[in-house]
Formats: structure tokens, sequence, C-alpha cells
């Protein structure tokens, strides 16, 4: 793997860096898809008991605590947790 630089320390260094990098981002997936899960189940759950598809005051909620954590970034990475858990509208 190419650190981008010739100097050994960095180089060492930069791979360090980039496994921890990776063990994040498995964790970001499998939350991802545990979240995913999570809520499919909830929808499920809801419409077979007589409830709407989607309740938006929660989802006001999920997009406004990402907003607020991270900025504008936040939003769009909610509206896409939000996509991945509802499915196609």
């Amino acid at each position: 793997m190419d650190a981008g630089t010739q100097e050994p320390a960095a180089a060492a260094r930069i791979r360090e860096i980039r496994q921890r990098i990776d063990q994040i981002d498995q964790a970001i997936i499998d939350l991802w898809q545990e979240r995913a899960r999570l809520s499919q189940e909830v929808g499920a759950t809801r419409m077979a008991s007589g409830g709407t598809r989607l309740v938006l005051s929660r989802e006001r909620e999920i997009l406004e605590r990402f907003r607020v954590a991270l900025g504008s970034d936040g939003t769009q990475l909610a509206l896409l947790l939000l996509r991945a858990g509802r499915g196609p509208l």
C-alpha cells in the first residue's frame, strides 16, 4: 500500500493510521447494517399493528440530531441512514 511518502517513519505511521481507519470503516458498515435492520423492523411492526409506514416527526428528530452534531454533512448522512432503513418510498 502506497503511503505517499518515502520517509520510513512517516510511512509506518500512515500505515498504522490507515489500519485504524479501516477498523472504524468496518464498524461503521456493521452499525449501518444493524441500524437499517432495526429501522426496517420498527416499520414492519408499526405497519402490522395498523400504524403508518413513516413517522415524519421521528425523521425530523434524527435529521436535527445529525445536523447539530455534524453540520450540513450530518443532514446528508442522516438522509442516507433514513433511506437505508425505510427502503424506497
